[in-house]
């Protein structure tokens, strides 16, 4: 098993289009299945309600780390955390990156998930399996939400 994971998507929108629906937590929330509670800044945990479908009991809580615009949004967060009587805050988390470079169509997106080698035994292959399967789900939806709201 590998301690990343990585997509790849070319859009059909200017970077500054891609951008705007990963750092605005409105547009991050629409098309990532989340109601964040507040805008995303460098050095600031962001929350939210989850609202995909069967996982609208379990909250989002991650931690913003770089936002170099119109290029990186980069984040920590503890990988498929769905048992609610786990307490994830003792687990080393993983690093989300969005990275954005601009192509003759559009944007190339590309987006990595590393550090499964720190999550504990018992529930890294799971973790690493979900989020693999979440993550292209999250390329298809940015896509169409990009699409949808020029």
């Amino acid at each position: 098993m590998s301690d990343r994971i990585e997509k790849r998507i070319e859009l059909k929108a200017p970077v500054s289009r891609v951008w705007r629906a990963l750092t605005d937590y409105r547009e991050f929330g629409e098309w990532f299945g989340v109601k964040l509670e507040g805008p995303l800044a460098p050095g600031q945990a962001a929350g939210g309600q989850i609202t995909y479908p069967g996982y609208e009991h379990l909250r989002l809580e991650m931690v913003v780390q770089k936002m170099e615009p119109e290029r990186l949004l980069s984040y920590t967060w503890h990988p498929y955390a769905v048992d609610p009587n786990l307490d994830y805050s003792k687990e080393a988390p993983t690093l989300v990156e969005f990275r954005l470079e601009p192509t003759a169509a559009g944007t190339l997106l590309v987006v990595t998930e590393s550090g499964f080698d720190k999550v504990p035994a018992e529930r890294r292959a799971e973790a690493f399996r979900r989020n693999d399967g979440g993550w292209t789900e999250q390329m298809k939806n940015i896509e169409r939400h990009v699409a949808a709201k020029a």
